[in-house]
């Protein structure tokens, strides 16, 4: 397979995996989130490789990568995101959890976890939330030019979403 071919993508279900699970051997588990979402919960046995640095060093992952590889996030964005990052390196055997880490747990699958955090998501909320209210109040007590503050964190959101990026 040559590194402008595209990987052969599958999405694999949780009782899949857990069916996997019983041979180890033949298996990685490669969560892709941030290091908080993964200390609060996390598949046992699976390795942490935050998606920002599995793009830095994805062709250097993939020289490493053999066997059979369960990529997963919390819903399963991310982990589509690192598959084709993957499949550009050349990995065509890389699958994605449905549901990702949550779906594994409601199935009944060996999780670890940890101290309870905020969502990553749920925090970009609370601090856009809190800088377009501040904008709004500026504009309305200091000076009406703070109300760009609100404009520029709405136009950013929604360019967001747009793109369904993280700038």
């Amino acid at each position: 397979m040559t590194a402008n071919t595209p990987a052969a993508v599958t999405s694999v279900d949780a009782q899949t995996l857990r069916t996997w699970m019983k041979d180890p051997d033949d298996l990685i588990v490669i969560d892709v989130r941030f290091a908080a979402e993964f200390e609060a919960m996390h598949i046992r046995g699976s390795y942490n490789v935050p998606l920002p640095l599995l793009s830095e060093h994805t062709d250097e992952l993939a020289e490493r990568l053999g066997k059979r590889v369960v990529l997963v996030c919390q819903s399963g964005t991310r982990a589509e995101q690192a598959r084709t990052r993957l499949g550009g390196a050349g990995i065509g055997s890389a699958h994605v959890l449905a549901g990702g880490v949550p779906a594994f747990a409601a199935a009944g699958g060996d999780v670890v976890r940890g101290q309870k955090r905020w969502d990553l998501e749920r925090q970009v909320r609370m601090v856009a939330g809190s800088a377009v209210v501040l904008g709004l109040a500026g504009g309305r007590f200091v000076s009406p030019k703070m109300r760009m503050l609100a404009g520029g964190i709405g136009a950013g959101l929604a360019f967001s979403a747009a793109t369904n990026s993280c700038a």
